[in-house]
């Protein structure tokens, strides 16, 4: 698609980014669990130590979709990566590439950087994702788990105060 543009987010696309996000959240049943704001996003992408990276679709100039995502390694592999946190296609722009755009784009920067994989998450519930992740090439890893405390449970762990054994 010769109209489209994927680039670097910007301080102005954070309104549309945090919308995409409600917006995946809303589609997946779980808008309840979004507790952040567009200020937590732009305070956390536009800062001296970044903690997540954007990308902006853009199709004739209109806001198209997203990308959020953060550096990682792995230990196993000895090597960079990349973690896509949030991806988002407006869905009257869907079927037009730019969801593969956007994970091209991000593979490209991670490869650029010393990168050699890509991991991501998927809702269970989201097989229309899972399909589209499958005909990129990410596979789905039986071997793996994810886990994640959150609220009082992380407070907990970081106090020191989970009732495991010490």
């Amino acid at each position: 698609m010769t109209d489209l543009l994927i680039r670097p987010a910007t301080p102005s696309d954070v309104t549309a980014i945090h919308a995409s996000m409600l917006a995946l959240a809303r589609f997946i049943g779980e808008e309840h669990k979004v507790r952040s704001k567009p200020a937590d996003i732009s305070s956390n992408m536009f800062c001296d130590d970044p903690a997540i990276s954007g990308l902006v679709a853009e199709i004739a100039g209109e806001y198209a979709g997203m990308c959020l995502y953060f550096r990682s390694f792995s230990t196993w592999h000895g090597r960079k990566g990349v973690y896509v946190q949030d991806i988002w296609v407006e869905e009257r722009f869907r079927g037009a590439g730019v969801g593969e755009a956007l994970l091209q784009r991000c593979a490209a920067l991670t490869r650029a950087n010393g990168g050699t994989y890509m991991r991501l998450a998927v809702d269970v519930r989201n097989f229309s994702a899972q399909k589209f992740y499958s005909r990129l090439g990410l596979a789905h890893y039986d071997d793996d788990q994810l886990r994640a405390a959150y609220d009082d449970a992380f407070q907990a762990l970081a106090d020191g105060d989970t009732g495991g054994a010490r």
